[in-house]
């Protein structure tokens, strides 16, 4: 049977370890799609995903998301 708990950890230290890597593609992601249907509507968005690297990863002056269970 598969532990999501362990998952969900994993997936929160490879965020933290490559959060950057994560937002960069991100940004380079939020720049394509801006230029199809316009900034305005992609940049909110990149910035709550942006947000939410950092939540996971730890990074936004809170404790890490606690394990499930």
């Amino acid at each position: 049977m598969v532990d999501f708990g362990e998952l969900k950890d994993k997936a929160q230290a490879l965020a933290a370890q490559h959060s950057d890597t994560i937002k960069q593609g991100i940004s380079k992601t939020g720049d394509f799609v801006g230029k199809k249907v316009g900034h305005d509507k992609v940049d909110p968005v990149e910035g709550k995903l942006h947000d939410l690297v950092d939540k996971v990863a730890g990074k936004d002056g809170q404790p890490p998301v606690p394990p499930a269970g």
